[in-house]
């Protein structure tokens, strides 16, 4: 199957061919025609599989028809990294267009959002409060809003913006189209999602399963020495790039200075960051500059990086769920990744339940010899410097296959690692 099957407007079809895009995914498949048809849709899967460009292509293609300036497609994302990736794609689609898009989220001042506002928008993609901050200023009319799109609904579960969702809700016609995406469904988004779709096509793909490509290895290991054996791993072990989770933002900002301490070429992600520095970090990580982000859950999801090799969860998380989102930026696009955990004694009883979600035990593994002190050694890495994010490339037959990263950077296109379609993309 091919996008041309879809009957999409033409100049849909260029910009997917430009990007190299030939075959949609799964949930592209099952998703795109149910919205073309004007139905309201529940998607569940997995970040990954190429939901954004399933809601995004039908609604453009809709929107096409008769551009107005007023905001006629609401994307609600939890997190900005989320909202900005939808809006870096979605202005790649309408680039030959007369639709305009924007995105709304709280870290940087309001007055560029709200003159873009008003010099005419068709798209928004917002996060929950800085969304209605503007509609309580009276900066954003949702009065002509034709289609909705709530995507991770259980990550705005887990970040209590189920109030805010309500009340959005409350601003919007009652006559509109429905579109929820989630990776799982808690009681809660099930309500929610029932409460707002009529009639829905419920298109499933695999919801919270773990990768298949992903080998799942595990360490024993004493709070104290979590830093010594974090290094020991990272000289010893072959890693490209590799994310690393902590479960707060002080310990990510203080762990990513010790690895750079320790000759490593690092940064962290984390909530206390402006947006400037959350999206710089985030560029340095895809583009090679730091080959090792060290971050919160909020990596977890919304963040769409081609050619991770590894994630190490330093400390463990909260929920088996957690668990496959936060592995599951590896092992992406036909490619095979690890996932290491640092386990503790308090962390046994989520390592049994991230284990039955798992449907086997994980490998453990050999504790290294360490030295026996509370404080990282600092020794310089004897790799070579930080590499590029890689793409996956197709051979004669049109078969993906990884390319290993070397230690020349690559051109890289900006839509490389946002779209989750299959082709030059990932899925």
């Amino acid at each position: 199957m091919n996008f041309t099957e879809f009957q999409l407007n033409e100049y849909l079809l260029k910009a997917i061919s430009q990007c190299g895009f030939t075959a949609p995914t799964p949930i592209q498949q099952q998703a795109i025609p149910a919205i073309l048809a004007g139905r309201d849709v529940l998607g569940l899967a997995q970040t990954g599989t190429g939901k954004t460009a399933a809601f995004i292509l039908p609604v453009v293609q809709h929107l096409m028809k008769t551009p107005c300036k007023q905001p006629r497609a609401l994307v609600v994302a939890p997190t900005r990294e989320l909202a900005e990736q939808i809006t870096d794609f979605t202005r790649v689609l309408i680039r030959q267009t007369r639709l305009r898009t924007l995105a709304l989220y709280g870290g940087v001042g309001k007055s560029a959002q709200i003159a873009a506002l008003r010099q005419g928008v068709d798209i928004v993609v917002a996060c929950p409060g800085r969304l209605l901050d503007l509609q309580n200023d009276k900066a954003v009319d949702l009065s002509r809003v034709e289609v909705l799109i709530l995507d991770e609904a259980d990550h705005m579960f887990d970040k209590g913006f189920l109030p805010d969702i309500r009340r959005i809700l409350r601003l919007l016609p009652a006559k509109r189209q429905n579109l929820v995406f989630s990776a799982t469904m808690p009681h809660e988004i099930a309500h929610l999602a029932e409460n707002i779709l009529v009639n829905p096509a419920t298109v499933r793909i695999n919801p919270s399963r773990p990768v298949q490509s992903i080998s799942h290895r595990l360490f024993d290991v004493d709070q104290g020495q979590k830093t010594n054996l974090l290094v020991h791993l990272l000289n010893e072990e072959p890693m490209a790039a590799t994310l690393v989770f902590t479960r707060t933002k002080h310990k990510a900002k203080h762990l990513a200075q010790k690895l750079i301490q320790s000759g490593f070429k690092a940064t962290s992600l984390q909530g206390n960051l402006s947006q400037n520095k959350r999206q710089q970090a985030l560029n340095d990580f895809k583009n090679g500059t730091s080959n090792i982000l060290v971050a919160t859950d909020i990596a977890a999801r919304g963040i769409d990086v081609t050619g991770i090799s590894h994630v190490i969860n330093y400390d463990m998380p909260d929920t088996a769920e957690a668990y496959i989102h936060r592995t599951g930026r590896t092992g992406r696009a036909t490619r095979s990744g690890e996932a290491l955990s640092f386990v503790t004694g308090e962390d046994r009883r989520m390592l049994h339940l991230i284990e039955r979600s798992l449907d086997k035990p994980m490998s453990r593994q050999i504790m290294p010899k360490l030295p026996d002190s509370q404080a990282p050694v600092l020794q310089q890495r004897r790799s070579s410097p930080a590499q590029p994010v890689s793409s996956p490339r197709k051979d004669p037959q049109g078969a993906m296959k990884p390319v290993a990263a070397t230690g020349k950077k690559r051109s890289r296109s900006t839509t490389s690692g946002i779209f989750g379609l299959s082709g030059r993309g990932k899925q």
